[in-house]
């Protein structure tokens, strides 16, 4: 169950970051190359990013929609597909176990030839033999054997320890599937990130483009200094290395996608939804929590693996009960089987433990520590929950209103470039102030981005949080 356990681990790791805003300028600093999730606790992060099957590439450009590239994910994931490869261990684990109890039958057929000295096993000669060696004679024999524990309290309580933990191996498989939304997800708000830089550097780009012409134009009038020409091309020339870094990032971004959900890296990708924003409605913490006990896969899965370690110790503790048994077997032999008759024996019989050499008490103590394990670690996991519920509605309510405030400095950087342009054009001032106005704008619509990411990871995060990644996700995210 490593994996599952790996699997496990993550699930309670996914909290916002704080948001990477540019200092002084936008483009200044990079756009993120990673999810802002806190996903570096554990190496099943790789298999998250991973697709253990890959489809094959189609001609042209793939169209994907953020409900697509999650049914895809769902489908091709490797953290999934391992998931489910732990669940069929604990299934094959819970059969095994259950194998002990069920009735044990087999068949056998032999024919042999045989000869024998009598007096190697101090057998007395009968009358009338001069020699010890009797033989050779053949034996056939056919028959059926068949076993069966009629109670073993040690036994009864591993198989039901085994259900447990086939229970928990199902819950891991639907943690996983919460997970790989998440991830999906992430990874699509990313590339929608980059896609909007990439819009937003181009538009400052051909602003530039138009405030260097102008500047040109006055220069040749007679109205502008040759220093407000020179300050314009550093600037157009600095927007175009923006715009090459976030084609650049745009294109490394899909291929992240693409490999996530299972597609080539090699397939052209166009993604056809937007960032979507919308204020969440108020959420009750209290029924939030209720339901998040009550739903969340991992805390299921916590919750069964406890009690199948609880259900060890007792098989552990019963290990010196008596074990009863019966058992036999039905056939014919004789020299040949025209000369074979019916033989049959039936036995039953109960084993007594008397003395193990201490391996009861060994298995007892290593129950308990187990078991206290489980315990100590399901209730972390119900401190998590809260924790993550809390931070989420707060990431969600702090995200909320750093786009609120980046849409208002969207509009007042506007109207400020608008302006300088005009004075710059007035000859009122130089290019100095559309430049710095010009910056305004570029830091502005970097911090939208960052802010609207920001806010859908939250409610991503938030909807895990709540044990309905999946079924919220879908919805907020333009599903039914």
């Amino acid at each position: 169950m490593k994996s599952a356990a790996l699997l496990l681990g993550l699930a309670g790791c996914l909290t916002i970051a704080e948001a990477q805003l540019p200092a002084g300028s936008a483009g200044s600093s990079p756009a993120p190359s990673a999810t802002p999730l806190n996903l570096t606790q554990t190496p099943a992060l790789e298999t998250l990013n991973g697709s253990a099957m890959i489809d094959k590439p189609v001609p042209g450009v793939l169209s994907i929609s953020i409900l697509d590239a999650i049914d895809r994910g769902l489908r091709h994931n490797l953290a999934l597909l391992l998931s489910q490869q732990e669940d069929q261990t604990a299934r094959a684990q819970h059969r095994r176990e259950l194998s002990a109890l069920l009735p044990n039958v087999s068949g056998s057929v032999s024919d042999s030839v045989n000869q024998i000295n009598l007096s190697a096993f101090g057998i007395p000669l009968p009358p009338g033999l001069t020699s010890p060696v009797v033989g050779p004679f053949g034996l056939m024999d056919a028959h059926a054997a068949f076993s069966q524990t009629v109670w073993d309290f040690s036994q009864l309580n591993r198989v039901r320890a085994a259900a447990e933990n086939q229970k928990a191996a199902v819950y891991s498989i639907q943690d996983a599937r919460e997970l790989v939304v998440l991830a999906v997800g992430n990874q699509y708000l990313l590339a929608l990130a980059n896609a909007s830089r990439f819009d937003t550097a181009n538009a400052q780009l051909a602003t530039a483009q138009a405030v260097f012409a102008q500047a040109q134009d006055m220069k040749k009038a007679g109205v502008s200094a040759g220093i407000d020409v020179l300050r314009a091309q550093v600037q157009m020339q600095t927007q175009q290395q923006r715009v090459l870094a976030a084609r650049n990032q745009f294109e490394h971004q899909k291929m992240v996608l693409a490999r996530t959900i299972g597609l080539p890296v090699s397939q052209q990708i166009e993604l056809t939804d937007k960032s979507p924003y919308a204020p969440l409605p108020a959420l009750n913490l209290d029924e939030a929590l209720a339901r998040a006990y009550q739903r969340r896969p991992e805390y299921l899965a916590a919750e069964a693996r406890t009690h199948a370690a609880e259900l060890e110790l007792t098989a552990a503790r019963r290990e010196h009960m008596p074990v009863a048994q019966v058992g036999g077997q039905v056939g014919v032999n004789g020299p040949n089987p025209g000369n074979a008759h019916e033989i049959y024996n039936l036995t039953a019989g109960v084993t007594i433990p008397i003395f193990q050499g201490g391996r009861v008490k060994a298995d007892v103590q290593r129950a308990e520590a187990t078991l206290r394990q489980n315990k100590m670690q399901l209730e972390d996991l119900h401190n998590r929950v809260e924790l993550e519920i809390r931070s989420a509605l707060l990431d969600v309510k702090t995200a909320e209103d750093q786009v609120a405030v980046a849409q208002q400095s969207i509009a007042l950087a506007g109207e400020q470039l608008s302006e300088a342009k005009d004075r710059f054009r007035a000859g009122v001032s130089d290019s100095l102030e559309v430049v710095q106005s010009q910056e305004a704008v570029a830091t502005a619509n970097e911090t939208l981005i960052q802010a609207l990411y920001l806010d859908n990871v939250a409610k991503l995060s938030l909807a895990h949080a709540l044990g309905e990644a999946e079924q919220r996700t879908k919805a907020f995210l333009g599903g039914k």
